[in-house]
């Protein structure tokens, strides 16, 4: 017990580099998401399928795969990012293309009346798509989206492969110095008190938009 306490601080200082993480993928992906589930609903059947490509790109091949692209692949082009860099742009790329789809399927459940009825109303398509199609796409793909954020949490111990100092390497690290598992105990401590803070926190939001209902 007494190494499980001694290596918590270490722990909270990789839960920084965790937390960053997690926060610059969400700011990055959500509204990137947005944006390409726009494209899939269109009618544009070029950039759709272009869009359709990217998306089975990131959803077929590991996330882990696509760190050490990231990083190690890029650089070999002359692309060259340090490595929080490097996972923060896989991170972005590969939960967009989730998000993507998520978002598509609560785009195209919004019935084409509600269109008609903003065209009689003489609103441009931008107020449209910002006052009327995004906040009950928003409230549609609340649990999906919940799901994702949850994952991502988990997926961010991905980034040891990097080098980076996150929860899960400071805690292996710990582990093999000590030759004991319970540094890794932490670890899962950690990581249940991130998701069970975001749990309640979506969960929150989801009694906020009651109000549709």
């Amino acid at each position: 017990m007494d190494i499980l306490i001694s290596v918590f601080p270490q722990l909270f200082k990789g839960t920084g580099v965790t937390i960053q993480l997690f926060l610059f993928t969400l700011i990055g992906s959500i509204p990137l998401g947005i944006l390409l589930a726009f494209v899939l609903s269109s009618k544009s059947k070029f950039f759709k399928s272009i869009v359709q490509t990217y998306v089975w790109l990131m959803r077929g091949t590991p996330l882990l795969l696509q760190l050490i692209f990231a990083f190690y692949g890029l650089a070999t082009v002359g692309i060259v990012l340090d490595r929080f860099e490097a996972a923060v742009f896989a991170f972005i790329l590969n939960y967009a293309a989730y998000f993507a789809e998520i978002f598509r399927g609560g785009i195209q459940s919004i019935p084409k009346g509600q269109y008609e009825a903003a065209q009689v109303l003489r609103l441009t398509p931008w107020q449209t798509i910002s006052k009327i199609i995004i906040p009950q796409v928003g409230k549609i793909t609340l649990p999906s989206v919940g799901n994702e954020v949850i994952s991502l949490v988990k997926d961010t111990s991905l980034i040891y492969i990097l080098g980076l100092s996150d929860v899960m390497r400071i805690g292996k690290i710990a582990m093999e110095r000590e030759a004991t598992l319970l540094p890794l105990i932490g670890v899962g401590i950690i990581y249940l008190a991130l998701t069970g803070f975001f749990t309640v926190v979506l969960k929150q939001v989801e009694k906020r938009l009651d109000y549709y209902r």
